[in-house]
């Protein structure tokens, strides 16, 4: 009866002992900002959008300009302009400026849209070529390692090469 029970015990122990090293998880961890800023798919993507703003910064030079121009000739106006001039000329510089509030928060709107268009299927594809080298060397949970993202590693495996050599650059 002792042998039984010494043995059970011993079973016990083995199979605690095998469900504590089967239960830990493989954990590896990648700086995805690394990987999204050397992606070459990014990089054309943030020339696109730098390239819209330039033209957005480009048209409302033109608008400053003009605005500057009207301001200008308001202020230099002789002391003999009928007020109904003057107040006319102020209604157009300030019909002018509201436009100019709305030109730039269009623009903003437009360069945020189109860069959410750019960068989400970039995103997505980084996304998913991250879980594809996870899944094939066996791992169960990946860590974002972005500065600031608050990753302390003391042993585990940095996919990012795995990942850039998945997406071919």
């Amino acid at each position: 009866m002792k042998a039984i029970k010494t043995l059970i015990a011993v079973l016990v122990l083995f199979l605690g002992t095998s469900s504590v090293v089967n239960a830990q998880s493989k954990i590896a961890h990648i700086n995805t900002q690394e990987l999204l800023n050397t992606m070459p798919k990014m990089i054309a993507a943030q020339d696109q959008l730098k390239k819209l703003e330039e033209n957005y910064r480009a048209q409302f030079t033109t608008v400053y300009q003009e605005y500057d121009a009207k301001l200008q000739a308001l202020a230099n106006l002789p002391e003999t302009t009928p007020e109904a001039t003057i107040t006319s000329k102020q209604q157009e510089l300030l019909q002018l400026q509201q436009n100019i509030k709305e030109a730039e928060k269009a623009a903003g709107e437009d360069i945020q849209k189109k860069q959410i268009e750019l960068y989400q299927p970039i995103m997505e594809e980084a996304r998913v070529a991250i879980q594809k080298v996870a899944r094939a060397q066996g791992f169960e949970f990946v860590i974002d390692a972005t500065s600031g993202g608050q990753l302390i590693v003391a042993k585990g495996k940095d996919l990012l090469a795995d990942v850039k050599k998945e997406l071919g650059f």
